[in-house]
């Protein structure tokens, strides 16, 4: 039996990365992991599609396309196929980095020229994670610490829009979204601080499941989607056909640079949250398994896949870093991308319900990330190097009409608050001199 201190040095984790949990709970704590990034997954179909004019039977197939790659990739990443794949807890999906590029391509050449610069512009993270080992000595801790904080902070405006009822909502901040989802964020904290065994670990479902029983008497459910959305629907390869352009492939190519940089942050961030310090050949098969996914991506019809940073705060939260219940959670998207009816069911749980549990999820990871860097000596040059990143990364977040006027090159490069603060640590770590005691 292990002692009670040796438990506590590893953060309390019930499940480590190589464990395997019974396949009951297991499919229990995937489903919060699917939970946490089911609107980002589905989001970005559905804007690009709504933005180029698609109908309605078009977005749901991206919808369901969106679904089975992103299960397909998160596959790949937690179960790893030969050198591909880091074999950690990190869920997969198309990230919003992807969104103007899409959009700028589908404009003028429609669905074929998205998917076609999607599997072109795929060499670019196949080629850079050839190339982390020897880059990995610029990622000290006070420069990992400092992105594992801003993956935390830059996600909290993100939640607070959910509980709020959803950016742009007619009843943004109204009494009814603000109390819901904070009883959905009460619920999921006591369940987690003084639930035992299995209570604990699912605190994130229980209290989503809460929230989602709860918004059915204040009307705040709509069960139309799920009428709509047909029973089965197998993604095609090439339905739309497919276009290769060099044009095309330019606006891609910062979002896939952006995305490697926050995949490294990431990485690191799922490592941090496990006990587990990821070597630099699981970080490059990790980068791989974003350019594998994304290349796969566009030949069914879906967009660049890249990892997904909502996740990293349930590792912490439910005390699960079991990379066997993301693998579950990736076939399960699979199917949710089969079975658009069940996706839809997952698809209308109302925005202030995930506000209230993202709050706690995101608020953890920024707590990690400070759990890193207080370790780190915090001289002169180390607080500049935190004070700036964060400054930038967090102003970028929350001002990102400061880029407005910058080439369209460097604005996608620092548009993600994220990629902003990362690059920016990553220059001060070379630029400010190590002060050595004397």
């Amino acid at each position: 039996m292990e002692s009670n201190q040796t438990v506590k040095s590893n953060s309390a984790i019930i499940y480590k990365i190589d464990d395997k949990p019974p396949i009951g709970i297991s499919i229990l704590l995937a489903f919060q992991h699917i939970l946490a990034a089911f609107g980002g997954i589905v989001a970005v179909p559905l804007v690009v599609g709504g933005v180029l004019g698609l109908p309605v039977n078009d977005l749901a197939f991206l919808v369901s396309a969106a679904l089975f790659m992103a299960g397909v990739t998160t596959f790949i990443q937690a179960k790893g196929i030969g050198k591909i794949g880091a074999r950690v807890p990190c869920v997969m999906g198309t990230d919003f980095t992807f969104v103007g590029p899409s959009i700028a391509v589908g404009s003028t050449l429609g669905l074929p020229g998205i998917f076609g610069a999607t599997i072109l512009g795929s060499f670019i993270e196949i080629i850079l994670s050839r190339f982390i080992k020897p880059l990995r000595r610029f990622f000290p801790p006070i420069v990992t610490g400092t992105v594992v904080i801003l993956i935390g902070l830059t996600l909290l405006p993100v939640s607070i829009d959910w509980a709020a009822g959803g950016y742009g909502a007619a009843d943004y901040g109204s009494l009814k979204n603000v109390s819901l989802s904070m009883s959905v964020m009460v619920v999921t904290m006591f369940l987690n601080r003084y639930g035992k065994g299995i209570i604990s670990s699912a605190s994130v479902i229980i209290g989503l499941i809460f929230g989602y029983i709860v918004s059915y008497p204040l009307g705040m459910l709509d069960f139309t989607p799920i009428y709509d959305a047909s029973w089965f629907a197998f993604p095609t390869i090439f339905k739309y056909g497919i276009t290769f352009s060099f044009a095309a492939v330019i606006p891609f190519i910062t979002a896939y640079l952006v995305t490697t940089i926050e995949t490294v942050g990431v990485l690191m961030a799922v490592g941090e949250a496990s006990g587990k310090e990821l070597s630099s050949d699981e970080i490059s098969a990790g980068i791989l398994a974003d350019g594998v996914g994304s290349f796969l991506a566009g030949f069914f019809c879906a967009g660049p896949n890249t990892s997904f940073s909502q996740n990293v705060g349930l590792i912490p939260l439910t005390k699960v870093a079991s990379s066997f219940v993301v693998v579950i959670s990736g076939i399960i998207l699979m199917l949710l991308g089969i079975f658009p009816k069940f996706g839809a069911l997952i698809a209308i749980m109302p925005n202030p319900v995930l506000g209230g549990a993202g709050i706690i999820m995101f608020g953890v990871v920024a707590a990690a990330g400070i759990k890193t860097v207080k370790d780190v000596p915090f001289n002169n040059r180390n607080m500049l190097i935190l004070a700036i990143s964060l400054g930038l990364g967090l102003g970028v977040t929350v001002r990102p009409d400061f880029l407005q006027h910058l080439p369209s090159a460097l604005k996608s490069l620092f548009s993600s608050g994220i990629s902003a603060g990362t690059i920016t640590a990553l220059i001060l770590n070379i630029v400010l001199k190590e002060e050595y005691e004397s």
